[in-house]
């Protein structure tokens, strides 16, 4: 692979990326629908490092040689106010993607976050000072700062395929990458969602229970699942 640093990515508007943060990734991951919402969702691995984060950027991409983090820095270089840098090194545990110093010049830029499938470091200073960081591994191994490596290149995040300028939206349950394609259909899904949602609150104050407001019965006898009013003991003649 040639190391190459591209320093453009394609540009949505900040009204759209508005739009999806007005959004949690629970709601967004549902309105993508059944397959793109699988496919686009990072594992449960790839968490937080604080509590109550919550970020929406377009990616910048930075591809590192494990144990390697020279292309973060050509990333964070080439990175724009309200971009997300998406870093990737192969999963592996060796060599620290990100740090408190980084972190540092990410906010004097105005960076909206970063998410890293490899290792995070300084994460009580991360905590300390605000930044939004989400990573599959925690660890202060040493990084070399040699190279090869790439940005904004298309790169597999946790198993999640991200393109230069893809919108990252990622919250406290996870992390979920829309191409710019589907955003604002995804938009006005979630958008009906969250009305029905709040149309379902409404009926659940008003004294209804939850399991006739979804017609759960419907679910329950398609799947021919039995419901028996007495205890389960009576039907199997106790525990011997």
């Amino acid at each position: 692979m040639q190391s190459v640093v591209y320093k453009q990515i394609p540009r949505c508007s900040r009204d759209l990326l508005d739009q999806v943060a007005s959004f949690p990734v629970a709601d967004l991951h549902e309105s993508l629908g059944a397959i793109e919402g699988r496919l686009r969702l990072m594992s449960p691995r790839m968490r937080p490092i604080g509590p109550s984060q919550k970020a929406v950027g377009q990616a910048v991409t930075s591809y590192n040689y494990p144990g390697d983090n020279l292309m973060i820095h050509a990333a964070l270089n080439v990175a724009e106010r309200g971009d997300m840098l998406v870093l990737v090194n192969g999963g592996v545990p060796q060599g620290a993607l990100w740090g408190d110093v980084a972190a540092t010049y990410a906010m004097e830029k105005g960076l909206a976050g970063v998410v890293a499938d490899g290792p995070v470091r300084d994460t009580d200073a991360l905590r300390g000072m605000g930044f939004k960081a989400w990573s599959t591994i925690v660890s202060p191994a040493h990084p070399e700062k040699r190279g090869p490596g790439s940005v904004n290149i298309p790169v597999v995040c946790d198993g999640v395929r991200v393109e230069p300028g893809d919108i990252i939206a990622a919250d406290d349950d996870g992390v979920l990458v829309i191409p710019v394609r589907l955003a604002a259909e995804t938009i006005e899904r979630a958008r009906r969602r969250n009305d029905s949602e709040h149309d379902i609150r409404r009926q659940i104050k008003s004294g209804k229970s939850l399991f006739d407001i979804l017609n759960m019965q419907k679910n329950m006898d398609a799947a021919s699942i039995d419901v028996v009013d007495g205890l389960w003991s009576d039907q199997s003649g106790g525990l011997g």
